[in-house]
């Protein structure tokens, strides 16, 4: 049998097209006994390192090359139904600089030439062929389409044209693919081939592995295009010969001309690339001439940091870890690694970037302190610099860094500027296909009906990294139904077929990598909504040896630095926060439960948990931090107890003490179990790391010798002591044993506690802000999420728990966002602060407008009344529609007029100063411009005639400023139904979104936290949610049975409500906007959309329970109270026919229920107030 190599084959990173996964191909190949194997994906080198790794674990020699997409005319060329046009020409790269030359290709595809797709053109083929072997591709290839149009000549011309650019590397490509065009094709290209003098070569652009995959294959290409299996226009390949095949069947095909096989193995000789793992390639950066070397610039700043920190005369624990420090930094090869993260915090403190303490295990690290990189004191939290960088251990340390999400931006800029735009770049990531929602995908295409996909894609348990394989086994319904129903094993075993590839290419949310030279040298380039990014993942970056950064923006940060900016604006006060975080005013707050805006600590769960624990000291703040999870969750009673009742913690034995003192005997970091393998059993803190991380991956068998190591040690083979093991160290080997499983079974969620350390180290700061900044603290939390309808009522409710009132946006008194004024208590006369609504929150009005509305009032004082306003902004970028917003939303109500008589009169006022304007540019003289000061004064005030109107109702003005505002501020239309509406529901919106979090979180325990609540609401529960009714969308379905999307908010914020055929006619007249409705139906949770609630039914909220009585009782005597008391007593009876409540202040209390007439409202009328009584 002949040898023979594939050359053009498409992976899963042929995105939604190519079905091929990567570990699979060399697995194949080595089945099919070749020796070698390329991947050529459309226009892209996704999956080249993956590829290049597998084939080399399964000993197949990898070919990395690309099937690249090529402009008709120039890459620059972008005209609509000329340009959309592009052949294919296959590249394979032989050496090392053919890579580069290829990766340089792929990424002007991208930076210069993507129109529909990453072109290239002639003139850079030519410019980077070197190194690089020419296939002329498939019957998208140039010359096949000059072939099969007639142009034999044309297909001449471009032959010769890659043949003289190429030389011997340039290739004839003859397929057997089973497509009737191809056998022509085929023809014409031999001859053209021998009449050139070209060689010839043999592929099989092989998009599946298997003949038998061509299905899956076929709905693959529906899921791209959005189409259905049953659609006759569907793209779809007609052959199902497109696999990877034997070289058998190769040869066979093409037995009349061997060389074509033959070829394909001279080719994969030709080509060699090699890639090198784990050699680090650092940017270039530059110390200051008078330091020898780049080390000597680190130790001076390390050696002035800690004098800093530490005061003159440090301890010589400190120098000791220090130096202990600089040493494995230095041996290791990363000081320049430390500059450069130096380098840019530092350009962010000094200009004002906000930045985070720390995250991560960085924090472990004296040097890191020292230099300012992190906040946290090391040595103050017993964090192990060995948990972050490990001479045992080579690989590269990892510095993520926290910003101000407005400003992380600028810190990117920096970065650019100072290592060269070229050299700074994002990272890519790809979202894959997983279990539910390629069930989804795969149920659509085969025109399963949506309930059955639903319910199958909801058999599968919401777990990280669950596949249907294991949901299989899990899910006895879902496997009964797989054994039973051929419909459901249809779809899941092409959904498992599919599960798992890459799905779209997205940038990832803050990454970017920073080059020593070029990234294209390394890399290959992808752009998405212009942003640049690489076409490689972060891991495999870091595997290529090149420094990736997390440079993260921090939401809680950019609210940390607006609070001490409004401190100072409004109370002169430069905020200080205690650096020893010990403040017992600040752990009040979590002690009380008040920890609504405290970052990490919001969740209810977490808010119960520190009621109950009663934090006072920064450490609990740690271990709550790293509790609140699933797992260490089982340890909160232990460790409460343990808070709550010192000296009465139980240890295995004594010498776990000094180690678990500080966690009241519960094992609650890794760090933990690092100093406990140290300082019981002997180890390194090096070694020690490696024992940890062997037990959170629960590799046993490394865990079976270090067991034995753990309790006996080690000797060498002269009888040295490598490790003295517990027994040695004087600890009995049952208790050493038995702590090695505590260890072994904790180390599985295990918490890394500098990365704790850094989380607990900002909640403490928003704490401490909030404890004694309360309303500036509130306004920057509530500037941080404008426009965020569901976060922006939770603080609002906040606000009045906390006594802070909320204003209204005026137009002498608003700024853009959200702001902090001084008011007079109405009630005793003292000054407090309440936040005033900003003008840019109110919709329609820009920021462009307000920054000309607040610049004019600076500029030239208040705004005296409505016409004054519209004379001086008329010239400004605030149209007529901004105008209108501003008046809705009431930011006039300081002046005489209504909002309805301004409504009505604002356009023939503006009008009215416009033509003024006009008529002055022209050179008119206006009658107004003539007379006196005392003349002109009498004409302005019959200069605008304003149409008089009453003012609107209430209910209709608090709609207004719905609309403007997104939210309630005057009144909710629902707060007198307050305690209605708790009764007869069991579901608001507070509830929908913590299902929401939870779905949608990522449980990853290295980096999320608090993730420890379970959900107390499944898919399918019956529900019962009242609100007001703010949007309605009908529509029909397929079948021809209307239905309606309705928005309904309650007090907390808005859910969707689905309203099927059956339900909306049986809602009839309650079904319209602004009505006040009670839902009665079920939960349909999804991870990949929003919670909604799927009405059964949908009343007027009170229907069935009557009126409501309200009676204001807020001003009235003790002998008002005293009459009321008595008479709703007596009208108490069997006849009741109303609900009563009793309002104090802003306050609704039920109180029961009476019979109620006409005479009785009189007589309670008579008795607290005719203004007091309301139906």
């Amino acid at each position: 049998m002949s040898k023979f190599v594939h050359l053009h084959i498409h992976s899963e990173f042929s995105l939604l097209d190519g079905a091929n996964r990567i570990k699979d191909l060399p697995v194949r190949a080595k089945e099919l006994g070749m020796d070698a194997m390329a991947i050529t994906d459309h226009g892209v080198m996704y999956g080249a390192i993956d590829f290049y790794k597998a084939c080399k674990k399964e000993g197949i020699k990898p070919i990395i090359g690309c099937e690249v997409y090529v402009a008709p005319r120039s890459r620059f060329d972008k005209e609509p139904g000329v340009d959309n046009k592009y052949n294919h020409l296959i590249l394979l790269a032989k050496d090392n600089e053919g890579y580069k030359n290829l990766s340089k290709l792929v990424s002007l595809g991208f930076v210069d030439g993507y129109y529909y797709k990453p072109r290239i053109d002639l003139e850079v083929l030519e410019k980077y062929s070197k190194g690089l072997i020419c296939l002329s591709a498939c019957l998208a290839g140039a010359v096949n389409q000059a072939l099969l149009n007639g142009e034999n000549e044309k297909a001449e011309e471009i032959a010769l044209w890659h043949k003289r650019v190429f030389g011997d590397d340039y290739y004839i490509e003859i397929q057997n693919n089973g497509i009737q065009e191809q056998v022509l094709a085929n023809q014409k290209l031999i001859k053209l081939a021998r009449k050139l003098d070209i060689p010839l070569v043999a592929t099989n652009d092989a998009h599946y592995l298997r003949k038998e995959d061509a299905y899956n294959h076929e709905v693959l290409l529906c899921i791209q295009t959005g189409k259905r299996m049953s659609d006759m226009d569907r793209m779809r390949f007609e052959t199902d010969e497109l696999y990877v095949k034997s070289p058998k069947e190769m040869s066979e095909y093409f037995k009349a001309f061997p060389d074509a096989i033959e070829n394909t193995v001279k080719i994969a000789e030709k080509c060699n690339v090699e890639f090198e793992f784990g050699h680090t390639i650092l940017p270039n950066y530059e110390v200051p001439p008078e330091y020898p070397t780049h080390y000597d610039y680190f130790k001076k700043l390390c050696d002035d940091g800690i004098k800093k920190r530490y005061g003159e005369n440090p301890s010589k624990e400190i120098l000791d870890r220090a130096d202990y420090e600089l040493g494995v930094i230095k041996k290791m090869g990363y000081v320049d690694y430390f500059l450069i993260v130096w380098d840019f915090i530092n350009y962010a403190k000094t200009h004002d970037i906000p930045v985070g303490p720390g995250r991560g295990s960085g924090a472990g690290s004296i040097i890191a302190y020292a230099i300012e990189i992190t906040d946290i004191d090391p040595i103050k939290y017993g964090l192990l610099f060995e948990r972050f960088l490990n001479p045992e251990r080579i690989s590269m340390p990892d510095f993520d860094v926290d910003f101000c999400y407005e400003r992380r931006q600028d810190v990117i800029d920096y970065v650019s500027r100072k290592y060269g735009h070229d050299h700074v770049s994002q990272i890519i990531t790809f979202g894959t296909m997983a279990a539910k929602m390629v069930i989804r995908d795969v149920a659509r295409v085969l025109d399963v009906p949506y309930s059955e996909a639903d319910m199958l894609a909801k058999m599968i348990p919401n777990e990280l990294h669950i596949t249907i394989g294991k949901a299989l086994e899990q899910n006895k319904e879902l496997k009964e139904k797989y054994d039973t129903d051929e419909t459901v094993k249809k779809v899941l075993d092409i959904a498992m077929g599919l599960e798992g590839m890459p799905r779209q290419a997205s940038t990832h949310a803050c990454g970017i990598v920073i080059t020593k030279d070029p990234v294209d040298t390394y890399v290959p380039l992808y752009v998405r909504d212009d942003q640049i990014s690489t076409q490689y993942i972060m891991t495999t970056l870091e595997e290529l040896g090149l420094l990736k950064m997390d440079f993260l923006g921090l939401r809680t940060l950019t609210v940390i630095k607006d609070t001490m900016d409004l401190v100072k604006q409004n109370r002169g006060i430069d905020v200080e926060i205690d650096k020893d975080m010990s403040d017992p005013k600040v752990y009040k707050l979590w002690q009380e439960g008040k920890s609504c805006g405290i970052f990490q600590f919001e969740s209810q769960g977490m808010t119960n948990f520190m009621k109950e624990l009663k934090p006072d000291c920064l450490e609990d703040l740690i271990a709550g931090v790293s509790l609140y999870r699933p797992g260490p969750m089982d340890q909160i009673p232990r460790y409460i107890r343990g808070k709550q009742n010192p000296g009465h913690n139980e240890y295995t034995h004594p010498r776990l003490e000094p180690i678990l003192n500080v966690t009241y005997g519960c094992m609650v970091y890794q760090e933990q179990v690092m100093q406990i393998v140290r300082d019981l059993a002997g180890y390194s803190l090096g070694r020690a790391d490696l024992v940890r991380r062997a037990m959170g991956k629960k590799k046993l068998d490394v865990m079976a010798k270090e067991r034995e190591v753990f309790i006996n040690g080690q000797v060498d083979e002269e009888g040295n002591i490598v490790v003295p093991g517990c027994v040695r160290n004087g600890i009995d080997a049952k208790s050493a044993d038995k702590i090695f499983d505590e260890m072994a079974e904790f180390a599985k969620y295990a918490f890394n506690k500098s990365h704790a350390a850094c989380y607990a180290v900002v909640a403490y700061r928003t704490a401490y802000l909030k404890a004694y900044y309360p309303a500036e603290f509130m306004a920057a939390t509530l500037n941080s999420f404008l426009g965020n309808l569901d976060k922006i009522p939770q603080y609002i409710d906040e606000c009045k728990e906390l006594g802070i009132k909320i204003l209204k946006p005026e137009i002498n008194k608003s700024y853009s966002k959200f702001t902090v004024e001084k008011v007079i208590n109405k009630n005793d006369g003292t000054e407090e602060f309440a936040i005033r609504f900003g003008l840019g929150s109110i919709k329609n009005v820009g920021t462009v407008p307000v920054n000309k509305i607040v610049e004019e009032r600076e500029r030239n004082g208040e705004y005296k009344n409505f016409t004054d306003f519209c004379e001086r902004i008329a010239d400004e970028a605030v149209n007529k529609k901004c105008v209108e917003s501003l008046i809705k939303a009431g930011t006039f109500e300081e002046f005489d007029q209504t909002r309805s008589t301004l409504l009505a009169s604002f356009e023939i006022i503006i009008d009215s100063i416009q033509s003024e304007r006009k008529k002055g540019l022209a050179g008119q003289v206006s009658m107004f411009d003539m007379g006196t000061e005392e003349q002109k004064e009498e004409l302005n005030e019959i200069k605008y005639k304003f149409e008089e109107h009453e003012e609107m109702p209430s209910k209709e003005l608090l709609s207004l400023e719905k609309e403007m505002l997104g939210i309630y501020i005057s009144g909710h239309p629902l707060e007198k139904l307050r305690q209605q509406i708790e009764t007869q529901t069991n579901i608001n919106t507070i509830e929908l979104r913590k299902i929401d979090d939870k779905m949608n979180s990522n449980l990853n325990d290295e980096e999320t936290i608090n993730q420890g609540e379970k959900l107390k609401y499944k898919d399918g529960q019956t529900v019962k949610y009242a609100g007001i009714i703010t949007s309605i969308k009908k529509k029909y379905t397929k079948n021809n049975k209307i239905m309606a999307f309705v928005t309904i908010e309650d007090l907390h914020g808005i859910a969707e409500i689905i309203v099927f055929e059956n339900a909306y006619l049986k809602a009839g007249k309650s079904l319209v906007e602004e009505n006040i409705v009670l839902v009665d139906g079920r939960l349909s949770i999804r991870e990949d959309d929003r919670t909604t609630i799927i009405a059964n039914d949908i009343r007027d909220f009170g229907e069935q329970k009557g009126r409501i009585l309200t009676i204001d009782i807020t001003n009235a005597s003790e002998e008002e109270k005293e009459k009321l008391r008595g008479f709703l007593r007596y009208f108490n009876g069997d006849k009741n026919n109303i609900n009563v409540q009793i309002k104090v202040n802003d306050e609704y209390k039920p109180c029961g229920q009476m019979y109620v007439t006409d005479e009785i409202i009189e007589v309670l009328k008579e008795i607290v107030g005719e203004e007091k009584v309301e139906i």
